[in-house]
């Protein structure tokens, strides 16, 4: 029974750290597309050393601390949900499962609310709109509500399906 109880505690923290790693890469890409993706696509042909000397014209700025700050959120709660599952506390792979995909769903609230500073500063610098121009916040919005959707499908099919098995 050792052996069993073991390999399966195994998979949950191997699961969990699986789960750091897609949220960590996650975090990293927002960032990058707040720093860098998005104001080069915002200002075609203009470096990033340019946009910046633009931004401080317009007296503006991207604060590079506070979006690293913010989009660090989701890896530092995975990297909890790894220690809760390394120490046991967390000790069902569905709920392991569940909490990171509830993470990768709160990117893109993190994500606009990051974000919108740094639009805010292009589009007064540069008279254009705030929105991203760069595509991948749109398909980082895709994979946080493809993670709300897994996670909302998980729990509905654990209670409607795994309440008959328990039963049987």
């Amino acid at each position: 029974m050792g052996t069993i109880e073991s390999s399966t505690q195994t998979g949950r923290v191997t699961v969990s750290l699986l789960g750091l790693v897609v949220i960590a890469v996650y975090s990293v890409a927002a960032a990058l597309q707040i720093l860098v993706w998005n104001p080069l696509a915002a200002v075609p042909g203009a470096s990033l050393e340019e946009i910046h000397a633009g931004l401080a014209r317009g007296n503006e700025s991207i604060s590079v601390a506070a979006v690293v700050a913010w989009s660090s959120i989701g890896t530092v709660l995975a990297g909890v949900v790894v220690l809760l599952t390394a120490t046991r506390v967390v000790s069902r792979m569905r709920i392991v499962v569940i909490l990171d995909l509830l993470i990768l769903a709160m990117g893109a609230p993190i994500y606009f609310f990051t974000s919108f500073p740094a639009g805010m500063a292009l589009a007064d610098a540069f008279f254009i709109s705030g929105g991203d121009y760069a595509p991948w916040g749109g398909l980082l919005c895709l994979v946080s509500a493809a993670a709300l959707t897994a996670a909302l499908l998980v729990t509905i099919f654990r209670r409607r399906y795994g309440a008959a098995t328990a039963r049987a």
